[in-house]
């Protein structure tokens, strides 16, 4: 089985490849969390409470590579659905869901809009264009696999794939502090919809740009603190062999 490899770098600094990366409300949570390194992974759950009280948000533009073949903004689709047909929609969501496993047919089909030769950030084809978002969110978030654990059963996206040359582009509006409880309650839901919220953007693509404006830019990086005010970051598919069994954890 191969894996993607998101490639970020920072305008100011070098180039690392991780899985996950995390802006806003998890960079927050990263950061206090150090004060409290005694606690253990208890530190976790008492930072994340003090950052959600907190509930800030920051002002950041995020540029993203739209392909045609492959768009899957969530939000027109939410937009244009009436409040009766939510729930109808909601269940046809989850029965799409098809999680990555050894010989995904997803993740074998040949990608037209990337290629691990081509280490640019530039439009891969006629077929691609360059979007953005701006405006303050409480997260930013991109990830190339599902990121499954204790706390988010079905991950961040549930039906994300290992090898398909995409990443999972998760941009979180401000939005009232009840409505944001409800997008966190979603998450740690199994079978739950965490993207199925107005105020939440989810965008399927190879490769994005980020600037923010404010003072403090902190990104939880696989778990790992990174200030960086600009950054961009690629999918390179199949570069790494993994070797495993079962849906992607």
């Amino acid at each position: 089985m191969l894996l993607c490899e998101l490639t970020i770098k920072f305008y100011s600094s070098f180039v690392i490849i991780r899985l996950l990366i995390r802006y806003g409300f998890y960079g927050d949570v990263i950061t206090e969390s150090e004060k409290y390194r005694w606690m253990g992974p208890k530190r976790y759950d008492y930072a994340g409470t003090k950052v959600f009280l907190r509930h800030r948000s920051y002002e950041a533009e995020v540029a993203y590579l739209e392909v045609e073949s492959e768009k899957k903004n969530i939000g027109p689709e939410k937009e244009s659905t009436g409040s009766w047909t939510k729930g109808l929609w909601s269940l046809l969501k989850k029965s799409e869901r098809v999680a990555c496993r050894a010989n995904c047919n997803i993740c074998k089909t040949k990608a037209g809009h990337t290629s691990a030769k081509c280490p640019s950030l530039q439009p891969y084809s006629k077929d691609s264009r360059w979007l953005k978002s701006k405006g303050r969110f409480l997260s930013v978030g991109a990830a190339v696999i599902s990121c499954r654990n204790e706390k988010a059963p079905d991950g961040l996206v549930a039906d994300a794939h290992l090898s398909d040359g995409f990443l999972h582009l998760i941009l979180i509006k401000e939005c009232p502090h009840a409505c944001y409880l409800c997008h966190l309650l979603q998450l740690a839901k199994k079978d739950g919809n965490p993207l199925d919220f107005e105020f939440v953007e989810h965008h399927k693509t190879p490769a994005f740009t980020f600037t923010s404006f404010g003072k403090e830019s902190i990104w939880n990086v696989d778990g790992e603190l990174f200030q960086a005010h600009q950054l961009s970051a690629q999918v390179f598919r199949g570069l790494i062999n993994l070797f495993a069994s079962g849906p992607d954890a």
